[in-house]
């Protein structure tokens, strides 16, 4: 396996606004018109419906409820919930399909619109996800030759994409979960909305594919019809990758309702949307041990990250060439855990932040360099959302819960790790300072 890169630095003033160009740019106006319909709406809802399954499960515990009844199962066993798994990690892989047309099967000829694989630790208590762009080229299994990842279900089904994955990878999968992307609406609709707080103004018209999307910047309480919009923008310059990154606070923002008391009279409505809209597995005893082990998630120690690459287009076909050398630093990093327990003699930062947050960059750029961290570049940021982004191997989660403990200002930031780093100059770490604070 190869080593993860350690990002030094270089010496150079303080505050230079540089800016490294990133392959993302342009990358608008590659996509189909069929792409714009839908790509990316179903990005992170696989996880979306996981966390739903296990928060669900904890709910229905929680109230008496036995939640194998609901699948037909009796429980003929006591359950014991203080060691939910064995000691090993598994792998999940979580997948999203779009529709076949009307009254089709949901599940046959359908595309994964949406690829996210998790490792889950029983014994750290810990998840981390990687988002595996859908137009990722690889080689499909029995002859089938190049392809877009998200045509391996269409043409061989669940077992053609977890070979896909496995073997371009080098991974085992354990378990499955699919998703049909008709559920996003359901489940906010059962929810009754959603609060988000979204980026940017929102206006897009496109009459004859029926859609408008008007939505302005700030907190919103979005109805299904709303969140379907939200999740289906993409259309400023980083295209679907940019989308792509919305689920997340799609996620985050679904994550607080459910967690609100009144969301428990709500349950059986979700489930039924999970019996009509979800394909695994798992059986329903892992489902709730999934419930009990998600009590001790903490969002802000998720680890998540995007398989590295840049857009190609061969002809009319758009693909993501993944690099196979970040790709295999990511795989390394959150699928296998290793971990890197050097210290550097110094570390490097780099701030970004809206136009709204300069002198909390300021204030942040002086608790830093006050803890011998060298910040090397300063900038403005579009992102209304902060951000901790790891760009070195010496950057762990380890060394961040420490960081927050010397810098209470990088708190409460969604970890990501990204190895190539676009932000503003070489640095070990970024931290986005987005207006939603």
């Amino acid at each position: 396996m190869r080593d993860s890169r350690s990002y030094k630095g270089t010496r150079r003033s303080a505050s230079p606004r540089r800016r490294i160009q990133s392959p993302y740019e342009n990358y608008r106006g590659r996509r189909s018109r069929r792409s714009s319909g839908a790509s990316f709406r179903k990005s992170l809802s696989i996880m979306v419906l996981l966390f739903l399954l296990v928060l669900g499960g904890i709910l229905l515990f929680a109230n008496g409820t036995d939640i194998l009844s609901r699948f037909g199962k009796k429980n003929t066993n006591a359950l014991d919930f203080n060691l939910p798994f064995g000691p090993h990690r598994e792998n999940i892989l979580l997948l999203g399909v779009d529709s076949n047309g009307a009254d089709s099967d949901l599940w046959v000829g359908t595309r994964t619109d949406t690829i996210i694989l998790m490792n889950i630790d029983p014994r750290t208590k810990t998840v981390n996800a990687i988002s595996i762009p859908r137009d990722s080229k690889v080689y499909l299994p029995d002859g089938m030759g190049t392809q877009k990842i998200n045509a391996a279900h269409a043409i061989g089904g669940i077992k053609m994409t977890v070979r896909t994955i496995e073997d371009t990878l080098g991974v085992k999968i354990d378990r499955y979960i699919m998703f049909h992307d008709e559920g996003v609406r359901e489940i906010v609709k059962a929810l009754g909305g959603v609060d988000i707080y979204v980026e940017k103004n929102m206006k897009y018209d496109d009459y004859a594919g029926k859609l408008h999307i008007n939505i302005s910047k700030g907190k919103h309480h979005l109805t299904d019809k709303d969140v379907v919009e939200y999740l289906r923008f993409r259309h400023d310059a980083m295209g679907d990758i940019g989308r792509t990154k919305r689920q997340q606070w799609f996620l985050r923002g679904l994550l607080a309702d459910l967690k609100k008391p009144e969301t428990v009279v709500k349950i059986p409505k979700l489930v039924s949307v999970v019996h009509k809209y979800v394909k695994t597995d798992m059986s329903p005893y892992e489902m709730t041990q999934y419930a009990s082990l998600a009590t001790h998630f903490d969002m802000d120690n998720i680890e998540i990250a995007m398989l590295p690459g840049a857009p190609n287009k061969h002809g009319y076909i758009s693909y993501w060439i993944l690099d196979p050398d970040k790709t295999q630093e990511v795989i390394n990093r959150l699928i296998y855990r290793e971990k890197f327990d050097g210290m550097k003699e110094e570390y490097t930062a780099s701030i970004m932040s809206s136009s709204k947050r300069k002198e909390d960059a300021q204030e942040l750029k002086k608790s830093l360099e006050d803890n011998g961290i060298k910040v090397i570049c300063t900038g403005t940021s579009s992102s209304t959302h902060s951000q901790f982004i790891a760009h070195s191997k010496y950057v762990t989660i380890d060394y961040y819960a420490e960081l927050k403990k010397l810098v209470p200002d990088v708190k409460s930031k969604q970890f990501v790790y990204e190895p190539a780093n676009y932000q503003c100059a070489q640095s070990d770490f970024t931290v986005v300072l987005g207006d939603e604070n």
